[in-house]
């Protein structure tokens, strides 16, 4: 038996992580000899760019929009014969279950050990530029969506990217572009939409219950079960879950975090005052300013998945006539996910100290946070992990089911061996490491950002006139 071994998934997905790795995490500044002592991946630049372009193109939209866009929410101007799956608000909740994941949980802890206090800063900026960057690609996915005979509806970046390409004159380069998006964006639903939910999920659960930690098949398959139950039953399911789980558990998280923050009320002007210093410090945490800037920029992109396109998808069914209205809706992700619950995460574990006391990682550090003060909220949080890993993965597969319809046809059989590949990595997520599911997640995702994003600034000018007159038109 000697020279044979057991093959784990690490195994299988790492020669892929590090094709990905060299092509979206290529660092320009060093490959012409500039030493910035950080890494400064393109793919980051390339976010956080098209973000800050399309906030100056629309005028701080992210700004301007924001109260139009919670009377949206709270159906002020809804009008049930639009045509259309899911409401205002069941739009907002399906791409917010998808966006507030364990990215705020795991993703924030990363941040902060890596980049230090400081990070939070630069995850709020970048939130704040993504909200109109979820603007327009929100708008551009329900202006170009399909529906069909039965009013289901098919939309996001796979159906504007080949109106974008057209427009340059380009036809073949947007058919090309929307199948690459398509196959990134499967990709993406099963590695961080998936596997990455999936594995903390169960780093979580069996942290709180040592008998599971030899069970992760066992845990895996039963999450898939779980999971099965509610995709099986399309887009409308999804929503009705989500619109009850996603204010719960925001409810609860940020409830408790906020009464972690005022416990230590005392310490806010020094952790305020800290978290400013690092952010534009030349400490030496992840190589200096430029190491926790990228920090909290890439955790930050991860996070709210502004630029990557996903959240159009399922914006792309409400019920409404005007796009930009759906647009409106869509900017208030970004401030959700990222301005208010990440940062309610970021402050817990920087008010409590946690993020110097030892090696422990994603959930597991923000969970050692919490119970430092609240001892038995680590049970609560193991819930609310659930909550969010579930409420996360039931939303990605319907993105990653409209991006295998567009490849593949809305045909059952499609239909059905999508799921099927959807769950078995559901159990897969399980049995590796944190880094590996974090790394093929993060760039599978993140390269979704390129052909997303030169779609928007193609059509950007489109926007923005559309914007101006239904603003004109209130």
């Amino acid at each position: 038996m000697n020279g044979f071994r057991c093959f784990s998934g690490d195994d299988i997905l790492q020669p892929i992580i590090h094709f990905l790795e060299n092509l979206i995490f290529w660092d320009p500044l060093k490959s012409i000899g500039f030493q910035t002592g950080a890494d400064v991946p393109i793919i980051v630049l390339w976010l956080i760019g098209g973000a800050l372009f399309l906030t100056l193109k629309m005028r701080f939209i992210n700004i301007r929009g924001f109260i139009k866009a919670i009377e949206l929410v709270r159906g002020k101007h809804d009008k049930p014969h639009d045509k259309g799956e899911v409401s205002h608000f069941q739009a907002l909740s399906t791409a917010l279950s998808a966006t507030v994941g364990l990215g705020n949980i795991a993703g924030v802890a990363v941040a902060i050990s890596v980049g230090g206090p400081g990070a939070t800063f630069w995850m709020i900026v970048a939130g704040f530029l993504g909200m109109a960057s979820k603007f327009t690609e929100c708008t551009l996915g329900l202006k170009y969506r399909r529906l069909n005979s039965k009013g289901e509806v098919s939309g996001g970046p796979m159906y504007y990217i080949p109106v974008a390409f057209e427009r340059i004159h380009l036809p073949k380069a947007g058919k090309f572009m929307a199948g690459l998006f398509s196959i990134l964006c499967i990709g993406g639903a099963l590695a961080g939409g998936n596997m990455l939910q999936s594995n903390q999920a169960f780093a979580q659960v069996s942290g709180m219950v040592p008998m599971l930690q030899s069970q992760a098949l066992l845990f895996g398959l039963l999450l898939a079960i779980l999971t099965g139950s509610v995709i099986m039953g399309g887009l409308k399911g999804i929503a009705r879950v989500a619109e009850k789980i996603v204010p719960l558990m925001a409810i609860i998280y940020v409830g408790t975090a906020l009464f972690i923050i005022f416990s230590h009320a005392s310490k806010i002007p020094e952790v305020f005052s800290l978290i400013l210093r690092e952010a534009f410090g030349q400490t030496a945490v992840a190589g200096g300013f430029l190491g926790v800037m990228m920090t909290g920029f890439r955790r930050a992109a991860f996070s709210s998945e502004s630029g990557i396109g996903s959240a159009s998808i399922a914006h792309a069914a409400a019920r409404t006539s005007k796009p930009i209205s759906e647009g409106l809706v869509a900017l208030l992700e970004p401030f959700i996910d990222t301005v208010v619950i990440c940062t309610m995460t970021a402050l817990v574990i920087v008010f409590t100290g946690q993020y110097t006391t030892g090696n422990m990682e994603g959930t597991m550090l923000t969970s050692r946070a919490f119970g430092s003060v609240i001892q038995w909220f680590p049970y609560v949080l193991t819930l609310s992990v659930f909550l969010f890993a579930f409420s996360t993965m039931i939303s990605w597969s319907y993105y990653g089911l409209k991006s295998w319809q567009f490849l593949f046809g809305a045909s059952r059989f499609s239909n059905v061996s999508y799921n099927l590949l959807f769950l078995s990595f559901t159990v897969l997520g399980c049995t590796m490491s944190l880094k590996a599911v974090t790394d093929l997640g993060d760039m599978m995702i993140l390269s979704m950002a390129i052909p997303n994003l030169l779609a928007l600034f193609i059509l950007s000018s489109e926007v923005k006139r559309d914007l101006q007159n239904y603003l004109n038109e209130r």
